[in-house]
């Protein structure tokens, strides 16, 4: 198929109406990249980009013509937003890149599609399809939409070299589009340029890395990533640990109709240690709300198939439901993956079941006793507050939280006598 002009998101007005206005007057636009490649792959299309020979001035003056609302969001790369029905589509100008480092490219806006597609990165990102839907390939992505390959535009080193991002983008979309093995000359490339990711910004990385880990099904690409040297290279952390953990993970995903977590999966494939996952998500740049997520999971003992429901309780209450959760949730896909090689993991792996549904039920109970309670008892303000409390929490959560306000505070009086 090579008619997208039937699809649904091709058929909208407001896609009608940014052909019609930008392809009037000598000026032509095309859809481009992704919408094209999921199209094509019968995958659904949100985004959609489009390419265009008119000078961003222009875009914008033709679009305020038209009452069109024109955000300039990345006019020095020659892309500007256009706003219809509430969605926004990105309208960038031909370009040809003039100067990379690896990291950012300077670029002169052009009227040649040919070298607009040549300066992309994958030929299954490099197709267009005009405004009778019919796809426009200029280099090869075609064929490789058909068999799934992921394969670089040209010389892969050299689309590499452009942006050392590539090297991430090239395993990320393996594992959302690709088929068998990775293409061998894309695979050689990036291995002979991981350490130039050391060059690009820890948020660029990061931000990739994320988007790998949350396709469907991400174990393909992470296995050629640590074979050829760049999982290493950006998860060091991962050396002596592996990615073992990831099929019995994604195992259980489809199994049990988890919502697909990178975090959890990064999780699976370092080490359970505070120090060592703060360090990371420190030299990542996770934002404040990710890196809390993995601290708890790795503040988080592991239960097993003998604890019990009270001293869970407790645990769930001490090192909080989110965190405990996770560690279920990796320890549960362990034991599925060991069911069918020894029998007494299904015992496990349903125990771990019914403990995992009863962390997902809980709900923290709240301490019926305060520090103005401390205070009332004519404790100076001070850390002894704090010290006399932390010792009443402690016989609370010990009583199974059964210990009630009454006795608490009796508890409280005692401790401030001395």
């Amino acid at each position: 198929m090579t008619d997208l002009s039937q699809q649904d998101w091709f058929r909208t007005p407001a896609l009608g109406r940014l052909f019609a206005l930008l392809n009037a007057d000598g000026g032509e636009v095309r859809v481009a990249g992704g919408a094209v490649r999921n199209g094509l792959l019968g995958l659904p299309v949100s985004d959609i980009d489009l390419a265009t020979t008119l000078q961003p001035e222009e875009v914008i003056a033709r679009a305020k013509a038209a009452g069109i609302k024109a955000v300039p969001t990345g006019i020095e790369h020659g892309t500007v937003t256009l706003v219809l029905d509430g969605k926004g589509y990105e309208v960038t100008t031909l370009r040809r890149d003039v100067e990379t480092d690896g990291r950012r490219a300077q670029v002169a806006f052009g009227a040649d599609w040919q070298e607009d597609a040549e300066r992309r990165d994958l030929t299954i990102n490099g197709l267009y399809a005009g405004q009778d839907g019919q796809v426009i390939d200029l280099v090869g992505g075609l064929a490789d939409i058909e068999t799934r390959t992921v394969r670089f535009i040209g010389d892969a080193e050299q689309r590499i070299a452009e942006d050392y991002l590539r090297v991430l983008r090239f395993f990320r979309f393996f594992a959302y589009y690709g088929h068998g093995r990775p293409d061998a000359a894309g695979l050689k490339a990036c291995a002979r340029a991981r350490e130039k990711l050391k060059t690009l910004s820890a948020e660029r990385v990061w931000s990739e890395t994320k988007k790998l880990l949350s396709a469907r099904d991400p174990g393909r690409a992470l296995l050629w990533m640590r074979q050829s040297g760049v999982l290493g290279e950006i998860l060091p952390e991962t050396e002596k640990w592996g990615i073992d953990a990831i099929p019995g993970l994604i195992a259980a995903e489809q199994a049990l109709g988890w919502a697909v977590d990178p975090l959890l999966r990064l999780s699976a494939i370092v080490p359970k240690d505070a120090a060592r996952v703060a360090a990371m998500a420190e030299r990542l740049k996770l934002s404040n709300a990710e890196a809390q997520v993995l601290e708890r999971y790795a503040k988080a003992p592991k239960p097993s198939d003998t604890t019990t429901d009270v001293a869970f309780d407790r645990d769930l209450y001490q090192f909080g439901q989110d965190g405990m959760i996770r560690v279920l949730k990796l320890e549960l896909a362990s034991a599925r993956m060991q069911v069918e090689g020894d029998p007494k993991f299904m015992a496990k792996a349903a125990r771990l079941s019914t403990l995992l549904q009863r962390a997902e039920r809980f709900e923290r109970p709240v301490l019926p006793v305060k520090g103005s309670d401390v205070l009332a008892a004519n404790v100076t303000p001070g850390p002894a507050v704090g010290e006399i409390l932390a010792k009443v929490e402690a016989g609370w959560i010990a009583s199974n939280f059964t210990l009630d306000r009454e006795k608490l505070l009796a508890r409280i009086a005692a401790l401030a006598k001395g």
